[in-house]
């Protein structure tokens, strides 16, 4: 019976280079690829279909969030939890491993490229933490990691395996040019955690929220972010799409606020109000808008289902410095 495996996929050149050493063993393919809040599968379908491969695409942003919120092996430098997200990915794809009959996984890791996900020690943990560790290969590093059950029953050769380490990317370009792969995501790309102002703006988050509601969460990627209090933000759109998405995101009991009579930003008020924060919010869309300094001009506040209008000057910049985000 021909063999049959299961790729992570991400769409960067690794992965991409591990499913030709793969192929070339005349060993069927699959991808496999996870979507969350925090990156997508734009890079994968791409690879996919470059390829020749069919991908499944899954989203797991409830299992995620959980994660996210206490991983057992911390976070990098920002707020990316990668070797318990990369456990996650392979305790999926194992699931669906043996739910649709694929006899092992594989990625496209090399030993050594990464100083935290891909030591030695972590991708052994990586492994043994998903639960699928005798069944998951390394093409592109096999040669120097530990045997695994598909290499020992034979279904794949591992003399035909490589041993790539370290962070040069030599090796791997030139693969790329023997295999005519020349459409290919940079490595460490794509992923909102790794970033240091978004990262910022969800560790905020879940100090004051305890977790991380799903809304809230979208909202982090659009906008100028102030924090007024510990239940208490605002959102400033910067410009008009930003201002459609943070619309499309508003909640029934949150406050929009406008300029009345000048061009300006779309402002979401949420959590806790009073009058301070709401005449707060209103100096903000003013600062942010076509008024002119120093002059008072009118806001218009929507909550549910009314409006009114106050009268404020626009907020001095270095004052809405110290509560940005």
């Amino acid at each position: 019976m021909k063999v049959k495996a299961l790729s992570l996929l991400s769409g960067g050149l690794d992965s991409i280079l591990a499913v030709r050493v793969i192929i070339d063993q005349e060993i069927e393919v699959t991808g496999i690829s996870f979507v969350t809040p925090f990156f997508n599968a734009v890079r994968a379908k791409r690879a996919a279909e470059h390829l020749g491969i069919p991908l499944l695409v899954i989203d797991f942003t409830e299992e995620h969030l959980a994660m996210l919120a206490n991983p057992r092996y911390g976070y990098g430098r920002n707020m990316n939890p990668c070797i318990d997200c990369h456990a996650l990915m392979l305790r999926m794809a194992g699931r669906k491993m043996e739910e649709m009959g694929f006899d092992f996984l594989f990625t496209g890791e090399v030993l050594g490229q990464r100083p935290m996900s891909q030591t030695r020690q972590s991708l052994h943990v990586v492994a043994r933490y998903s639960g699928f560790e005798d069944v998951i290969l390394r093409p592109l590093s096999a040669k120097l990691l530990p045997e695994t059950k598909p290499e020992r029953e034979g279904r794949v050769d591992r003399s035909r395996l490589l041993d790539i380490q370290g962070r040069g990317r030599k090796t791997q370009i030139a693969m790329a040019e023997k295999y005519g792969i020349r459409d290919y995501a940079t490595p460490a790309g794509g992923c909102l955690l790794t970033d240091p102002v978004f990262s910022k703006r969800l560790k905020d988050l879940f100090v004051h929220s305890g977790g991380f509601p799903l809304r809230d969460v979208e909202l982090l990627k659009t906008g100028r972010h102030f924090r007024l209090g510990p239940r208490t933000k605002l959102v400033v759109g910067r410009n008009q799409g930003e201002n459609r998405v943070i619309q499309d995101l508003a909640g029934t009991e949150d406050t929009m606020l406008r300029m009345r009579y000048f061009p300006g930003p779309l402002v979401l008020l949420t959590g806790d109000e009073d009058e301070e924060s709401l005449r707060f919010a209103a100096a903000i869309c003013a600062r942010y808008g076509d008024a002119p300094p120093g002059e008072t001009v009118e806001v218009a506040l929507h909550s549910r289902g009314a409006v009114r209008y106050v009268s404020v000057v626009p907020l001095d910049p270095r004052e809405a410095e110290e509560k940005l985000l």
